[in-house]
């Protein structure tokens, strides 16, 4: 007589295997990095809503008013005044899991060997990817904007030089000491238009841009282009605290007209945050068929919130269109 398999019977052994192996699982995912996620590192991220919120509203400000002379028997003052403007952001449900067929936890069953967290990494580094891009490029289907263009941010072009009826103007045609001009002259024009209130403490680049001041050389010397501006710039010289650099992806066509955009601002929950009310999370076991098994997981994101625009600038044109030459 032959045993007859009992589908039914093995499915339900499957769920419990499956199940089991879940929880050790996701907490090894949890405590996961990955270096290539910049998002964590450049903007303060806010999971202090409450999970299953609505909407969230975000205030942008601007401080006004410069004080003045007064005269003993002046009827007006010189006031300051602060500039609101109130936004407010849905937040937006997303997800990504993983999934195991009814044979490949039979096998492992069989065999006694646990189930690797590899699916599981590879849905929290989907998921760390869709926030990163959200934070920085933004979500247009959404209505988000991210940190490299964001509305309502000064932007300016970077000045050009002209020398003998020669025009230069993107840093690959610049020399190292009108490159470390530009990126000063960035700081420096932020922290004026704002009466000395804001001053950029980390710079972001286009990747190129990036790799060019790291290894582009001033003349008579060792030190690179980045060498040179981590030890002179304005920011350390006003505050003896390191200034930051980044090569990020999706700058070197952020600018006007398809340009790349240099971005100056101040890291600091008081200026922008992303908000993040429920980070991902993996919910139980669903059986999605006779033979599959899922592992949904699930977000919600309303993404960047500035709330101090001049405490972002961008400079636009540092480097060409890619899509021009």
């Amino acid at each position: 007589m032959y045993n007859t398999l009992n589908l039914d019977d093995a499915a339900q052994q499957a769920l419990g295997f499956l199940t089991s192996q879940t929880t050790y699982i996701e907490r090894e995912v949890v405590q996961m990095q990955f270096p290539e996620i910049q998002y964590p590192a450049l903007i303060p991220v806010d999971t202090s809503a409450p999970e299953w919120v609505r909407s969230i509203t975000y205030y942008s400000s601007e401080m006004t008013g410069q004080a003045g002379w007064l005269h003993g028997y002046a009827r007006d003052i010189h006031v300051a005044d602060v500039e609101r403007g109130q936004h407010e952001h849905m937040v937006h449900m997303a997800d990504i899991g993983y999934r195991y067929s009814l044979e490949e936890l039979g096998v492992a069953q069989l065999t006694n060997q646990p189930l690797t967290t590899d699916r599981a990494a590879a849905a929290r580094l989907a998921y760390e990817q869709f926030v990163d891009g959200a934070a920085l490029r933004g979500r247009p289907e959404k209505g988000m904007s991210g940190l490299i263009n964001y509305p309502g941010v000064s932007r300016v072009d970077v000045r050009s030089i002209t020398e003998g009826g020669n025009t230069r103007t993107t840093w690959d045609e610049k020399t190292p000491d009108e490159i470390a001009e530009d990126v000063n002259s960035a700081i420096t024009g932020q922290y004026l238009a704002t009466n000395t209130i804001e001053l950029g403490d980390t710079v972001l680049l286009p990747i190129d841009a990036m790799m060019l001041i790291a290894t582009k050389r001033l003349i008579d010397t060792e030190m690179t282009v980045l060498s040179w501006l981590m030890l002179n710039n304005v920011y350390t010289f006003q505050t003896g605290r390191p200034l930051t650099f980044r090569g990020v992806r999706g700058l070197e066509t952020a600018g006007n007209g398809g340009n790349g955009r240099m971005v100056v601002y101040r890291r600091d929950p008081q200026v922008l945050k992303l908000h993040i009310p429920m980070t991902h999370r993996f919910l139980p076991v669903w059986r999605r068929s006779p033979l599959a098994y899922d592992i949904p997981g699930i977000f919600r994101l309303s993404g960047l919130e500035v709330k101090r625009l001049g405490a972002v600038r961008y400079v636009d044109g540092i480097t060409a269109d890619p899509d021009a030459s």
